[in-house]
């Protein structure tokens, strides 16, 4: 996300402004004229610096936190820094092998999501999340019954893309594995190489049709596929969504450590609604966004940057991963961490076809 900003700045301001912002990340103290004026660079007095710091805070980049005669950026002027004066470094040889090694294609696509979500968490010190590829995205590539006891049924569904779920259903009464296999053959038959929503929604059409039209044999076949291709987000379970790592790293940066703050933050964490359709708005984009405090919508997150981009398969967007920390995080740091990981992330998904 980028800003519709348009501030005229002198040289001197611009300067001034990133040498506060860049102290202020690395330090996350308020930053004073006398502390600038020492600074390598600066080539004027610390009451000149005083005066530029005054018309800074006046456009709104800057503020007093509290007593302090020290000032800290404001959003806009996160928004400044991150737009216009921020130099992304390039990750070095290792630390790449060391994702590309992390999200290893022999993986299942669940353990790569959770993988990309941990090594984001570990390397940032934040926290972390993927959102989980759809089911609708997936095409069926087999479905298998297999009976159990007290009326219930095991199904394996496959997807095209070598995916399997396991789903144990229960059924008005015991199957015989010959009936079983009868209706995997006739679901296989009909429904092969159709996406997984496509086949859920013929289903649900064929349970609407006139059970006088369907032979006894149907009617158990469509009840029991039924079942195994629910619609899963009429559940309301937001735990499949998206996966989230390392939310108690947020505890130890001193930005977010007021208490009212961090609980309506793991607020956040714990529904991921929110979250989640906020990433479900980066879908259509291209690269890496980002959303500095508000800007997202979310008051929880008002003292948040969330730094986002899209993983792929075959050219198409099957999700979004990123990271949230404090406002004031190591950017330059962050923005690629994350962008590798997307790619690296979409590249293990490719090469697993």
């Amino acid at each position: 996300m980028t800003s519709d900003l348009k501030l005229e700045f002198s040289e001197r301001e611009q300067h001034i402004l990133k040498l506060l912002v860049d102290h202020y990340i690395a330090e996350g103290t308020p930053v004073g004229s006398r502390t600038l004026s020492k600074l390598p660079g600066i080539d004027i007095s610390a009451a000149s610096v005083r005066n530029v710091m005054g018309d800074l805070e006046q456009m709104g980049l800057l503020k007093s936190p509290h007593t302090s005669a020290g000032r800290v950026p404001t959003s806009k002027a996160w928004r400044v820094f991150v737009d216009s004066m921020l130099e992304v470094r390039q990750l070095d040889n290792k630390t790449i092998a060391q994702f590309k090694s992390a999200l290893d294609p022999k993986l299942s696509e669940q353990k790569l999501v959770k993988a990309a979500s941990n090594y984001l968490s570990g390397f940032t010190r934040m926290a972390g999340m993927v959102t989980v590829p759809k089911r609708e995205s997936k095409s069926l590539k087999q479905v298998e019954f297999i009976p159990l006891s007290d009326k219930r049924v095991l199904a394996i569904l496959i997807s095209s893309e070598t995916e399997v779920q396991n789903r144990i259903i229960r059924v008005d009464r015991d199957y015989s594995k010959d009936e079983l296999e009868k209706f995997s053959r006739m679901l296989n038959a009909e429904y092969l190489g159709k996406p997984l929503n496509e086949v859920r929604d013929l289903l649900r059409d064929d349970l609407q049709k006139s059970r006088d039209a369907m032979s006894v044999s149907m009617q158990a076949m469509i009840d029991v596929a039924g079942e195994v291709f629910a619609d899963d987000s009429t559940t309301g379970d937001d735990e499949e969504s998206m996966v989230f790592a390392g939310e108690t790293n947020l505890i130890q940066h001193s930005d977010l450590n007021d208490v009212s703050m961090l609980r309506d933050l793991f607020d956040v964490f714990q529904s991921k609604r929110d979250i989640y359709h906020l990433l479900e708005q980066c879908l259509s984009a291209e690269g890496v966004q980002i959303f500095i405090g508000r800007e997202s919508g979310y008051d929880a997150l008002g003292e948040c940057s969330l730094v986002t981009a899209p993983y792929e398969m075959d050219g198409k967007v099957l999700g979004v991963l990123g990271v949230v920390g404090p406002k004031r995080m190591a950017y330059d740091q962050v923005i690629p961490v994350v962008d590798i990981t997307s790619k690296l992330l979409s590249a293990a998904l490719n090469s697993r076809k």
